[in-house]
């Protein structure tokens, strides 16, 4: 059975401050098989990568995403709450940056265009997995605006699922309904902390391409991934970061794992153990 594939969840969160292109950057050095994001709409139209409804919690301003314009946010220093510097052994053998300042680029906004370019400029291949958040002050905008964003891009219709360098994601059923009917060659997943009857026995939407459950969910059903691959879904599990569920997920055949420390969560499929050094793929 293949190991998982390593999915940075908001870059090396565990590492440097979410969001941020100091992180994807590191979860890339680290060997990454995919990154994950967080997309919201702002107030002048813009797609950037931000979890929380308000941006009080991860940066030097106040306020909430839809009510603030791109210039507004980029005044804010979005890495400046999280500790910089190596903080345990594993960061100094996982990060060949980690001693490095900081700089400006890697503390502002980061929006979805950019990151979708840095994916798109690597010489190996990097999936992108954007979820969109709901319920949000723009509704269905947000899944419009990422399908635009994707065609600005030239990978709004791949041809073939399996080759598209984004998935789209979301809680939200309607929201990747919607995406699918604009974007029917992008991969979906649909996700998950609690699941009906019908999904534990494997069914999902028609419009759900892969199954998005929360590691919580795979520990009181570690069959829950062998019942979604029968019917040909992958199974998506997220947040997968300590070394038992690294294996449970390994047992289960799940497809991907969203994991906050991307270098430690590789360096364990790949058979080491936090301490030792790993090749880094090229880049």
């Amino acid at each position: 059975m293949a190991s998982p594939q390593v999915v940075a969840h908001r870059g090396a969160s565990a590492e440097r401050a979410e969001h941020t292109l100091g992180a994807y950057q590191v979860a890339l050095d680290q060997g990454a098989d995919a990154l994950e994001c967080d997309v919201r709409v702002t107030r002048d139209g813009h797609l950037v990568c931000v979890h929380d409804r308000r941006v009080d919690r991860t940066s030097s301003g106040r306020g909430v995403v839809s009510e603030l314009t791109l210039p507004a946010m980029s005044r804010f220093d979005f890495a400046h709450w999280h500790h910089e510097l190596p903080e345990s052994a594993d960061e100094l053998v996982f990060e060949p940056r980690a001693s490095a300042a900081v700089g400006a680029a890697q503390r502002r906004i980061l929006t979805f265009d950019d990151l979708l370019g840095l994916v798109r400029a690597q010489r190996r291949r990097i999936r992108l997995f954007a979820e969109t958040k709901h319920p949000v002050r723009y509704a269905g905008l947000v899944e419009a605006k990422l399908t635009a964003a994707l065609a600005r891009h030239g990978v709004s219709a791949p041809a073939h699922k399996d080759e598209s360098p984004v998935v789209m994601m979301s809680f939200s059923s309607a929201a990747v309904r919607r995406f699918r009917a604009d974007a029917p060659g992008v991969p979906t997943v649909l996700l998950f902390d609690r699941a009906s009857r019908a999904v534990r026995a494997g069914e999902l939407p028609r419009w759900a391409d892969l199954a998005g459950p929360s590691i919580r969910l795979l520990r009181r059903d570690p069959e829950l991934a062998g019942r979604w691959a029968a019917r040909g879904r992958d199974t998506y599990c997220w947040t997968v970061d300590d070394p038992a569920d690294v294996e449970l997920c390994r047992r289960a055949g799940v497809r991907f794992v969203a994991t906050n420390r991307p270098g430690a969560t590789r360096l364990r499929l790949s058979g080491g153990c936090p301490g030792t050094s790993v090749a880094v793929a090229a880049r």
